[in-house]
């Protein structure tokens, strides 16, 4: 008679131990091991960073958004002899993505990264309480917003802003407050609200150039002569 054949059922996993297995993948839960990694490599580079590029860094990711302000203020200033929309338009939409991304980190809740990383290296920021949460970074949503508006009120920008938003968002990980996903997705949510609020509202153009048509100066008539 032919032997029995036995598969070796020790080798076949059960289905709760797939399932742990694979709760078990992120070291950190909801977190991609690739950014946690990522996270860490960037802050051992700037832990190891020169003293002045370590001091500076803090101050740059905030002067930064700064920057952005003092640009929609002069887009506006520049446009107000002209196309005077998509300037007024651009802090709207700039607005409108930072209460998007605050909505949507109420919704995930995702920890800081300095708060629960291990084997990480001294961060050149001060960890945020507890709350401030980490996903999507606000940051990153308001340079990457306003980075897009920009671009469309004030064309000759392109090139400065957008390089602005990257150093922005890198910045945001290099002092330690953000994974990279956390601006990935900041700058995605920025740039799309962005866009929309730009596109969308470029239909009010002529309603804004009818209404400074109709409230704006109106030069004095000269009269006329009288028949002699």
């Amino acid at each position: 008679m032919p032997k029995e054949h036995r598969g070796d059922t020790a080798a076949i996993p059960s289905v709760g131990a797939v399932f742990i297995e694979y709760s078990a993948v992120n070291e950190i839960e909801d977190v991609p091991d690739v950014s946690a990694d990522w996270y860490r490599a960037i802050t051992d580079l700037a832990a190891s960073a020169p003293p002045w590029v370590q001091a500076a860094a803090p101050l740059a990711t905030q002067a930064i958004l700064l920057v952005f302000g003092a640009l929609l203020a002069a887009a506006c200033w520049r446009a107000r002899r002209g196309a005077l929309g998509p300037a007024l338009l651009a802090p709207v939409a700039t607005g409108l993505a930072y209460v998007a991304s605050e909505v949507l980190k109420a919704f995930l809740r995702e920890d800081r990264p300095c708060r629960v990383v291990p084997r990480i290296s001294r961060t050149l920021a001060e960890c945020p309480e507890y709350g401030d949460w980490s996903l999507p970074s606000n940051h990153a949503t308001i340079a990457a917003a306003a980075a897009v508006a920009l671009s469309v009120a004030w064309r000759r920008l392109v090139g400065v802003v957008v390089l602005l938003a990257l150093v922005e968002g890198f910045s945001r990980v290099f002092v330690g407050v953000h994974y990279p996903h956390d601006v990935v997705v900041g700058a995605l949510l920025g740039g799309f609200v962005a866009g929309v609020v730009m596109g969308v509202g470029g239909g009010l153009v002529p309603v804004v150039r009818w209404a400074r048509g109709f409230w704006g100066p109106r030069r004095p008539q000269t009269p006329g002569r009288s028949p002699g």
